[in-house]
Parts: C-alpha cells; structure tokens; sequence
C-alpha cells in the first residue's frame, strides 16, 4: 500500500528490508539505510516504517545530516516539511490506516520547506546541533 501510494504521486521508490530480497528486515537498519541514502543524496526524501515509528524515526535521525519526523497525521507532516524541513517522514504501521497514509503523504509531498527567516534560522540551527 505505502510503495504504491508513494509511486502514485510520480516518485520512484528504492525498497529496504523485508520489502527488499536479501536486505536484513530488522526495523533498525533498514531505516538507517534508507536515511544515509538521504544524508548521501542518492535519495531525496525517505519513508521508514515500524510498528510504532518510534524505532524508524530514532534509527533515522542517528544519520548525521537526517532530519527524521514521525507523523501520525496530515498536519504534523505538513508542519514538520514547513517548520523542520525533514526529509525522511516516520510511519507507524500499528496506527495508520489506508486513509491517514494518503492524507499524510498528501500533505508531506504538497509541502515546502519555509522560506520565513525565522523558520530558516532554526532549521539552520538544528544542522549544527552535535
């Protein structure tokens, strides 16, 4: 269902994990490999996936250069494109019915980054946080 709805909006789409032949399934290092491919730029944006999303989105944000967000609805996705820029968006798979799937990806594909200074300011900042 998330392949094809991300494939719907005009995106190609690299599988990891227990969607990818070969790949170890385990949640922690198929979403870390998704991000470095993100942080690396062979890859734009990145959707990872775990039960709660909490795993996905803490073994994502370990990518230095990630900006991981867990969402759980259309305005979270929205506001974490807007507000933090984040470029890998979280999923639970416990929580998010085919109906809230393509409301939050409506919401994180229609949405740009901020160019408000402040936002820009802060999204800056958090580049340099160690």
């Amino acid at each position: 269902m998330l392949v094809t709805e991300v494939e719907r909006r005009g995106h190609s789409v690299t599988l990891y994990g227990a969607l990818a032949p070969g790949d170890r399934a385990d949640w922690a290092w198929c979403c870390s490999a998704a991000a470095r491919d993100v942080a690396e730029g062979r890859a734009d944006q990145a959707v990872v996936c775990c039960w709660t999303g909490t795993g996905a989105s803490i073994a994502a944000n370990k990518v230095a250069g990630v900006r991981a967000a867990l969402c759980t609805d259309a305005a979270t996705a929205a506001g974490a494109r807007k507000w933090n820029d984040a470029d890998v968006l979280a999923l639970s798979l416990r929580l998010t019915s085919q109906q809230v799937l393509t409301e939050i990806l409506d919401a994180w594909f229609s949405e740009a980054p901020s160019t408000d200074p402040e936002d820009a300011a802060n999204i800056a900042y958090v580049r340099e946080i160690r």
